[in-house]
């Protein structure tokens, strides 16, 4: 970030600043009033606020109070300017956090070095908040079968290198994870990790997305931005969903990762970066290249050191394992640390299909926590009925030929109703053990009315 507010009620010295400053190659914007200056730091991100202490409607000192109370991670660097400059309104602004304090006249060379200084610690303490935001998630590749010891062994391989890394698998296997695990490993650790999902860009946003644009380019945003290239200067970026890149975005990345710069939009000198690149993408990416949808040279940049997640259903011996760290994530962040898992409920889990993978467990244990308040242990009635079906059941919904979305199988509100009911009795009838009788008192019915109920609806259940 080289945006640069100038504040300062004399109209020559902003004229002055700001064409100073503009050929040294920072952005500028000026305010000649508190209010003005105020609007313009909640509307856009400055890197440093070159802030006069006398000002029409305000004191300058209040202004950098107001500034430092702002709800913002990337809050400017302030820089005081006065021609008034005392020993004690040095003080004071140090102590309200002023970065340093310049006295009019203006000396041009301490101005330029007091301002690069001044933007390297406020590009300082964005890094640093984007640390912090990183620790909170984590990048541990949990589990015990062989393609989880495989791909950790493959990891701790590969992240030293600066080889690109190109990581294949089914939505929802933890690629993101993968691509965290490879950084934490790697040369860059103590540099950030940048993620971008390329699905969940618009067309028209994801190439400000990447390169970031000048002097409002994008219109009703902010006068500059950084994209995620420029952001991951000296790190790594994580280009999750690659193959949802339309062709044009696929040429301007092939160009960034062969030249390590780009162009920002409306900008007109580019910004070289080092940045190591690591890709994920669900699609076969050759396949695609046969329908023209991606291209081969871009491939061949990022396919450097290909890795494969494998889905949940060939590993469900992990299952235990993520079931673990889940309910201490979920238990912790919920106030109940001492939550289990019974192994009945385990062994549903692991005889469930898990088109969604990891998410989908994940989400599963939030939801189980969140329904069930007061236990202290997960039993097998505890799950969803999506889960604990009989896995002979020719209706199962494990069963991968199923439709994905459930409404599609029903062609009346008849069928539909008769599949929730039975899904409501086998749900009963598995609470009570399968005793019918119990279960018929819980659902208010005669014994005999529900085995009827069941013949009708193809429910088979031993007691």
């Amino acid at each position: 970030m080289n945006h640069v507010l100038i504040v300062d009620d004399e109209a020559e010295i902003r004229t002055s600043l700001e064409s100073i400053l503009t050929e040294e190659g920072y952005l500028v914007a000026t305010a000649a009033t508190a209010a003005e200056a105020l609007e313009l730091i909640r509307d856009a991100a400055y890197g440093v606020v070159l802030l006069d202490i006398w000002l029409p409607d305000r004191d300058g000192l209040d202004v950098l109070a107001d500034i430092r109370r702002l709800q913002n991670a990337n809050l400017p660097e302030v820089v005081i300017i006065s021609g008034h400059g005392t020993i004690e309104a040095a003080v004071r602004a140090t102590k309200l956090g002023a970065y340093d304090f310049l006295e009019k006249p203006l000396s041009l060379d301490r101005t330029l070095i007091v301002l690069k200084n001044a933007m390297r610690a406020s590009q300082m303490r964005e890094d640093n908040h984007e640390f912090a935001r990183q620790l909170a998630v984590k990048g541990t590749v949990t589990g015990q079968s062989v393609p989880m010891k495989a791909l950790r062994q493959q990891i701790k391989l590969m992240a030293p290198t600066n080889g690109r890394v190109l990581i294949y698998g089914e939505s929802g296997t933890g690629k993101e994870l993968i691509g965290r695990a490879m950084h934490a490993e790697s040369l860059r650790k103590e540099r950030v990790f940048v993620e971008l999902n390329c699905a969940a860009i618009p067309e028209d946003y994801i190439e400000s997305e990447l390169f970031g644009y000048r002097n409002s380019a994008v219109a009703g945003g902010p006068p500059e931005k950084r994209g995620t290239f420029e952001r991951a200067d000296g790190g790594t970026l994580f280009l999750d969903e690659v193959g949802d890149m339309s062709l044009k975005t696929q040429a301007k990345v092939l160009r960034a990762l062969d030249e390590q710069r780009f162009l920002p939009v409306g900008a007109s000198h580019p910004v070289h970066v080092d940045v190591r690149v690591i890709a994920a993408t669900n699609k076969d990416l050759e396949e695609e290249i046969a329908r023209g949808n991606f291209r081969e040279d871009l491939f061949y940049r990022l396919n450097v050191i290909p890795f494969f997640v494998p889905p949940l259903r060939d590993r469900k011996e992990d299952i235990p394992l993520l079931v673990k760290e889940f309910l201490q994530e979920f238990g912790q962040q919920y106030g109940r640390p001492r939550v289990e898992m019974s192994e009945d409920a385990l062994t549903a889990l692991r005889q469930y299909h898990w088109p969604g993978n990891v998410r989908e467990l994940r989400n599963l244990v939030e939801r189980v926590l969140i329904l069930n308040p007061k236990a202290t242990r997960i039993e097998r009635k505890h799950l969803p009925m999506l889960v604990y079906r009989d896995p002979r059941d020719p209706r199962d919904p494990r069963d991968p030929a199923r439709p994905a979305n459930r409404g599609e199988e029903f062609a009346t509100l008849l069928q539909a109703r008769e599949a929730y009911e039975r899904d409501y009795i086998l749900k009963k009838l598995d609470e009570c053990n399968g005793n019918v009788t119990r279960a018929a008192e819980g659902l208010g019915l005669e014994r005999s009315h529900l085995y009827r109920k069941m013949k009708a609806l193809g429910v088979s259940f031993k007691e």
